[in-house]
């Protein structure tokens, strides 16, 4: 979500290795084939290994299929995943008749961030649908500040306790919490010209941890599992078209199709950043097998240098895109 190289750029702590023994046998309840019941138990393992601070959940239905989890209930930065709860009340607000989807939106200096690949060079209005789709297809940080400033971070942190999600946190803006994190004074927007200045170097204080319990973007496996397990079967919405198009834009996230099965439905939302040597890769979501709701959570928080970002990058793919992977071949028939 955040890399110091082209300041704060959006996708979407220290610790020892995370121990195998967690995914020991008692971490998964299934009724799936045991050999391919075991393949998803040793992938998870892979994936536990890896350097950092790990956490993940994987339910089968309501877990009684197969359940793999390592740390499930870790508090850890989850950057741009938080973005399915702006997408989720910026629908409601629709439903409500408060907000609508064909309503220009406007890009300027005003809201203008980094982390931002389809909106940050454009000026002018473009529809609040096609904002809601750069914020989850792109992780695009302008339409994330669009979307959540017209939802209001009121109304998004309502619908998370709504949801039941005690850990999870998000900012008032992510331009608030890269200034936050940057130094700057409790309440401050740094505005665009300050993201400019740190995208030099600068900082208006010492820096902060991008977890931390005023600004940031966090949660939990368990949390997030279980946000996509009740929001996707349409729990939080009045109406049936609404559900569809929270489920429309989810579909589109661009982290699903690096670690889903081909063939497979999938909806969710990842999300990294690089700050300080800092770093953080997080993909929630749900996918389907035969009919099957799968959903799950992979989280890994890590300190190195940024040049070992994109080989820890392809372990973690690597990793996750095996454990669902083992976990789809345990839900079809031999």
């Amino acid at each position: 979500m955040f890399d110091r190289r082209d300041l704060l750029r959006c996708i979407g702590g220290a610790a020892a290795a995370a121990a195998l023994s967690a995914c020991a046998p008692g971490a998964s309840r299934r009724t799936a084939p045991a050999a391919s019941a075991a393949r998803a138990q040793a992938a998870l393992a892979h994936f536990a290994a890896l350097p950092g601070s790990a956490s993940a959940l994987v339910e089968a239905g309501d877990g009684s299929r197969l359940r793999l989890e390592h740390r499930p209930d870790e508090l850890l930065f989850v950057g741009s995943a938080i973005k399915t709860f702006v997408l989720a009340a910026f629908l409601r607000e629709v439903e409500a008749g408060r907000l609508s989807e064909d309503a220009p939106m406007t890009v300027d200096d005003g809201v203008r961030t980094p982390g931002s690949p389809v909106l940050l060079g454009l000026s002018g209005t473009l529809p609040a649908r096609s904002v809601l789709e750069a914020m989850i297809t792109h992780s695009d940080n302008i339409a994330t500040d669009l979307a959540l400033a017209a939802a209001t971070p009121a109304q998004v942190r309502a619908l998370i306790e709504e949801a039941g999600l005690a850990h999870a946190r998000i900012p008032d803006s992510t331009r608030r919490f890269f200034s936050w994190i940057a130094g700057a004074d409790r309440g401050v927007d740094l505005g665009w010209a300050g993201m400019q200045r740190m995208d030099d170097g600068w900082t208006p204080g010492p820096p902060r941890e991008a977890l931390n319990d005023e600004q940031t973007l966090a949660g939990t496996a368990s949390e997030f599992v279980r946000w996509y397990r009740d929001a996707l079967a349409g729990r939080y919405f009045a109406r049936p078209e609404t559900l569809r198009e929270f489920r429309r834009i989810q579909a589109m996230a661009d982290a699903l199709a690096l670690v889903v099965p081909g063939g497979l439905a999938a909806w969710g939302k990842g999300g990294s950043i690089d700050w300080r040597e800092f770093h953080c890769f997080c993909l929630p979501g749900q996918m389907v097998v035969r009919e099957v709701p799968v959903t799950f959570c992979f989280t890994i928080n890590w300190r190195g240098p940024d040049d070992g970002v994109a080989p820890m990058f392809e372990r973690y793919r690597e990793a996750v895109a095996g454990v669902l992977d083992a976990v789809a071949d345990a839900l079809r028939p031999a």
